[in-house]
């Protein structure tokens, strides 16, 4: 049901700091014109944590307006508390998102009996649901048993790993095979889709949707070589995006290239000189500048 390149969408700011809507249609305009196969709006790389609940709807709303069917959405819309994620999940819900990204419930800590509870009962809105294991960012990893009594949930479809472990995804191939495994890395993509991943939600694909969704679909399509040719050139820029906490260095690389302006919302701060040189450089030898 999901596979291939998604992108977690950038939310632009105005350089007074309020959500530049018109700048955010553009991008998901790019990102279309892209190839891509769907957006995921207000995740992590969206700064979700900054954002208001009005905010937050509204990026999604805006998402799947101008989408128009033309790419999936999968709507960020998780969070530690339960009752705020059915909110947030039922109103995307009715604006016709195609799933929802439910993040692990971060800072309060559940048990894994606990995970089970929250995610079900989202996933009782009926809405696929797309589970985020992001254990650096939430403190809690969702183990394989957890995921493999989730995946029994007809609406549980999908997991975004993020926890940097191929090795998971051959666990959750073996013991779940019904879930679509979505990498969460860039740098992981090729070798998580070689052991059975199907694609990537992707912060590459903010600088470049059209390179991001070729690799996934060589892979997809069997074109192994050319896969594999392609993440190595694509390799430096998966690393320097991550200099600095995902999203500053992907929002200073889309500034450099003339999309958004480098604006942020505290904690996040402008990455250090030291790191914007490296990025740059990167970003000119791959002549995306």
């Amino acid at each position: 049901m999901f596979e291939g390149a998604y992108t977690a969408i950038v939310t632009p700011f105005t350089a007074r700091g309020e959500v530049d809507y018109d700048a955010l249609a553009r991008l998901i305009e790019r990102q279309i014109e892209g190839g891509i196969d769907g957006l995921v709006p207000v995740g992590t790389t969206g700064e979700s944590p900054t954002l208001t609940m009005e905010e937050h709807e509204r990026v999604v709303a805006t998402t799947i307006e101008v989408c128009r069917g033309r790419a999936q959405v999968i709507a960020g819309t998780g969070g530690n508390s339960t009752s705020e994620a059915l909110e947030l999940t039922q109103h995307a819900q009715e604006l016709g998102a195609d799933a929802t990204l439910q993040v692990t419930p971060y800072y309060n800590k559940p048990s894994q009996r606990g995970l089970i509870a929250h995610f079900s009962k989202i996933a009782d809105l009926g809405l696929p649901v797309v589970l985020y294991n992001v254990p650096g960012r939430s403190a809690r990893e969702i183990d394989i048993e957890t995921a493999v009594e989730l995946s029994q949930h007809p609406q549980i479809v999908a997991i975004k790993e993020a926890g940097g472990s191929v090795d998971r995804v051959s666990h959750l191939n073996r013991r779940c095979p019904e879930l679509d495994v979505l990498s969460g890395d860039d740098a992981l993509t090729f070798p998580m889709m070689a052991v059975g991943a199907v694609g990537v939600i992707s912060v590459a694909a903010n600088v470049t949707p059209a390179l991001v969704t070729r690799l996934v679909h060589y892979v997809l399509d069997g074109q192994w070589d050319e896969a594999a040719e392609l993440h190595r050139t694509l390799h430096p820029l998966f690393c320097d995006l991550f200099l600095d906490t995902n999203p500053v260095p992907v929002k200073a690389a889309m500034a450099m290239q003339g999309l958004l302006e480098e604006v942020y919302r505290l904690p996040m701060v402008p990455m250090a000189a030291k790191q914007r040189t490296q990025l740059e450089a990167c970003l000119r030898a791959l002549e995306l500048i």
